[in-house]
């Protein structure tokens, strides 16, 4: 399996058992796309993290912590650059 698609799948895995707004896990494919796409797009966490709060935010025009997005932005930029070390 080509290393990219690993890498999404991972990061997929992840944001699907992350559920901000406790709507059940089924409700987020489109907000995990595009919080996958800025993963590949970011290296910063802080950046990541308000990334991904405009992004779930907008989609249920509900507010969403900073502090809730932080974690998800490290572990997500954790497993993004340990994949980038493997051989």
């Amino acid at each position: 399996m080509d290393k990219t698609v690993k890498l999404n799948i991972e990061l997929g895995n992840i944001l699907r058992e992350w559920d901000p707004f406790a709507v059940g896990s089924d409700f987020y494919d489109t907000e995990s796309a595009d919080a996958i796409y800025a993963v590949h797009q970011l290296d910063d966490a802080d950046q990541l993290a308000a990334r991904i709060k405009e992004i779930y935010e907008f989609s249920f025009d509900a507010e969403l912590s900073f502090e809730r997005c932080r974690p998800i932005a490290v572990q997500l930029l954790q497993v993004k650059h340990h994949s980038a070390c493997e051989l």
